[in-house]
């Protein structure tokens, strides 16, 4: 108990909005000290009563929980980037600690750094694009050379917008304190080919074996899928084959699992095992079952280390690491300490892993097998218990996947029959096998078979009840909904445990609260350098612009806006409007049309094609004049007309929209420049004062003009631009232009998604990033 209550303390820890001061950590270390040394003194004695000693460890154990992974955060905060050497040339020295990622344009890496000409951090993620290097291929990186470069840094920063995931997180859990991109010039210098780490050691082997793999399999669809599988390396899996996985349930196979892990574990320990008691002098030395433990706690090690060691590989070599050195040592454990124990071990050792989706299914997923198939009466044997396992697990998992991911699989149950047994008895060991033996074949059969599989895998992917998806659902109907589970799980014969189930509807029948009728919500999604807007109304669904396309590899619409939809509950949308071509504004476009939620797209060029075949949503121009009444809200087209289409300008060509409603109104401007800011207030400069104005070109200083800021007289100018970005947006003077004429700035780069509630009689304004603070943002 006190285990969970040190887990339930560091989660606690990491979801502080701010970090308690160092004075205050150090006397609440203090004190712990000073309380440990009496409770154990108090035991010692012998008048502790067991209930209140107990009630006291587990108190204690929570405030250490608290306080060592605020500790940690405070040391880790502490190897940070000067915000006076963001964006200045720094020249860097130091060693490529990870495997490379290829992808887009470029290839992304951690560097090392031994010596910088400033202060940086010593881990930085680094991003080599092929057109800074002036040449058309990339740049050819390998785990452990030793390189010189000229780089750009920034401290972390990721897109912050409601219920999506945090990438600044996910930088502070692997150490990553500052990213950024190296220089064109001075050409970067390779100073060692390798240089020797442990962990450069381990990199270097995998990287030797994603290329073995690539060269072996050139071009084939499920070869980043054998890589996955061999060291745990997922980015060269498409978006459109996890959108597979997660539809039918089997991503937890695709990558290195604690399934994977356990049965090459145990593989090895039964083959060691059996091979020991061959030899009866051997066995009088040593029994075969401490043979079998420690062979087969050392290649579930060994394949743990080259997958990459992520939470549910630390999660089950720990596990069976807890269970070898129990054997070896004559003992036997229960399966409810092994798993605490890997709790608190994956904990110590890193305690944002709280903050991941996959330490809760990993451990989720673990305790209830252990529960349904430990410690009852008559248990099911053979494959009565393993379709009893698997059933339960999908039931049990609904409202964890509810909470994590706003859905569930409808047919993980049968998708899992097959891909179980195929994936972790057939395709993994015969991805293994080539690891070790330089067969082609071995791959190839390998790919054949997970083939055969993706043809069921997309049948089942394409019926249209195959994903149950819905918005993310308020804590009390989550914990309703896990208490309901957790009793529908309890033996037979407990009484009402169909009640169990009946817990857990209200949170799948539950549905967003939508504004009142002539009332509107409109979010201005943090999408970087770009624009995205989406705006609901009782009954309907607009958005204005579906962000950029990300020279990484990806658009807004795949990282953003669909799960953006998923988690607010946004099946359909009613009308989409894209002001003009340019990517940063249509660059998630395509991606929209693909999914086929868009039923209208209002639009002043041709839309893409659909590579599928599927049918495009109608399309209707936007000119001034045109308008439409949702729900007791106005929405009117002010600019372009016909006439300004053919200018040449796609920015002065935007198109410009006014929502309005009797709490206030709000003004989409697109990217229109001075030149179209005049010819508007020429044509309707009557019509354009708002409460709230979404910047034109996000806040360039080729646009706001005094005019057009006078005409509109907002009490809160939107700036939608990204952290840092090149253009310099917004300029310093456009805020200033804003702000004179008595408009507060907000700024999607600083403070993420900004949430505009417009009501029947008052506006309110919120970010995202004030609304759900975390002590890292900024940091």
């Amino acid at each position: 108990m006190a285990i969970f209550a040190f887990a339930a303390g560091v989660w606690a820890g990491q979801y502080q909005a701010q970090l308690p001061s160092h004075s205050w950590l150090a006397a609440l270390s203090g004190g712990l000290t000073v309380i440990c040394v009496v409770a154990f003194q108090w035991y010692k004695s012998g008048v502790a009563r067991a209930n209140l000693f107990r009630a006291l460890i587990v108190a204690i154990a929570l405030a250490i929980g608290f306080a060592w992974s605020s500790w940690r955060a405070v040391w880790r905060l502490a190897d940070e980037l000067p915000r006076a050497v963001e964006m200045r040339d720094v020249e860097l020295t130091g060693f490529v600690a990870e495997l490379p990622e290829p992808g887009g344009q470029g290839v992304r890496f951690v560097l090392q750094v031994e010596k910088a000409s400033a202060a940086v951090p010593e881990r930085v993620l680094l991003s080599w694009y092929a057109g800074e290097r002036g040449e058309g291929a990339l740049p050819s990186l390998r785990p452990g050379e030793r390189w010189r470069f000229t780089a750009r840094l920034k401290r972390p920063h990721g897109l912050a917008n409601p219920e999506l995931f945090d990438y600044e997180a996910a930088l502070l859990e692997r150490g990553i304190r500052a990213t950024g991109s190296v220089r064109a010039s001075p050409a970067p210098v390779r100073i060692d080919e390798f240089v020797v780490r442990p962990a450069t050691l381990v990199h270097r082997l995998r990287d030797a074996i994603r290329a073995r793999f690539n060269a072996a399999l050139p071009g084939a669809d499920y070869g980043g899928v054998l890589v996955a599988l061999a060291v745990g390396d997922q980015r060269a899996i498409p978006d459109e084959q996890w959108a597979v996985f997660r539809n039918t349930g089997i991503s937890h196979l695709i990558s290195i699992s604690g399934l994977h892990v356990s049965m090459i574990g145990l593989l090895v320990g039964w083959l060691a095992g059996k091979a020991w008691r061959r030899s009866q002098r051997r066995m009088l030395r040593v029994p075969a079952m401490k043979v079998a433990a420690a062979s087969g706690l050392a290649a579930a090690a060994v394949y743990a280390v080259l997958a990459g060691m992520g939470i549910p590989t630390q999660r089950s070599l720990i596990m069976i690491a807890v269970v070898a050195v129990a054997i070896l040592g004559g003992r036997a454990p229960s399966g409810g300490i092994v798993l605490a124990l890997a709790l608190l071990c994956v904990l110590l050792f890193d305690p944002w892993a709280v903050l991941a989706a996959g330490f809760w299914l990993s451990f989720g997923a673990v305790a209830i097998l252990m529960f349904l198939l430990g410690g009852r009466v008559r248990a099911e044997k053979g494959w009565r218990a393993a379709v009893a396992g698997q059933l339960g697990i999908t039931l049990a998992m609904i409202p964890g996947l509810v909470i994590l991911f706003n859905g569930f699989s409808m047919v993980s149950p049968l998708a899992n029959a097959l891909a179980i047994p195929l994936v972790s008895f057939v395709i993994t060991p015969l991805t293994l096998l080539a690891i070790v033996l330089p067969f082609t074949s071995l791959l190839e059969l390998a790919h054949w078979f997970f083939g055969v599989l993706m043809v069921v895998l997309e049948w089942l992917s394409a019926r249209p009840f195959a994903m149950w998806s819905q918005a993310a659902p308020p804590g009390f109907l989550a914990a309703t909904a896990l208490i309901g589970v957790g009793w529908l799980m309890l033996p037979r014969g407990t009484p009402g445990r169909a009640a169990g189930a009946l817990a857990m509807l209200p949170m799948l029948a539950w549905v967003p609260e939508r504004p009142a009728y002539g009332a509107f919500r409109m979010t201005v999604l943090d999408v970087g350098q770009g624009t995205a807007v989406h705006v609901r109304t009782a009954r309907h669904e607009l958005v204005y612009d579906t962000g950029p396309a990300y020279r990484q590899g990806g658009d807004a619409g795949m990282r953003v806006l669909l799960p953006y939809f998923g988690a607010a509950g946004v099946r359909r949308i009613d009308r989409l409007v894209v002001s003009h071509d340019d990517l940063d504004h249509s660059g998630g476009l395509a991606t929209l049309l693909a999914a086929g939620v868009v039923s209208g797209v209002m639009a002043n060029f041709d839309l893409p094609a659909p590579s599928d075949g599927r049918l495009q949503p109608p399309r209707r121009p936007c000119l001034a004049g045109d308008g439409w009444s949702w729900d007791g809200v106005d929405f009117r087209v002010l600019h372009p007309d016909e006439r300004e289409l053919d200018t040449g300008s796609d920015n002065d060509a935007s198109c410009v929209l006014r929502i309005s409603a009797h709490g206030g109104s709000v003004l989409l401007a697109g990217d229109i420049e001075r030149a179209a800011e005049r010819r508007l207030l020429a044509r309707a400069g009557e019509s354009l004062g708002s409460t709230v104005v979404v910047v034109p070109h996000h806040g360039s200083k080729s646009s706001s003009g005094e005019p057009f800021i006078a005409a509109v007289a907002p009490r809160a100018a939107i700036h939608s631009a990204g952290y840092l970005n090149q253009f310099h947006h917004p300029h310093p003077g456009v805020l200033e232009r804003w702000s004179a004429a008595g408009a507060t700035n907000w700024r999607t780069d600083g403070q993420g998604a900004i949430l505009v509630d417009v009501g029947a009689r008052e506006i309110e304004i919120t970010s995202w990033r004030d609304v759900a603070r975390r002590y890292w943002y900024g940091r």
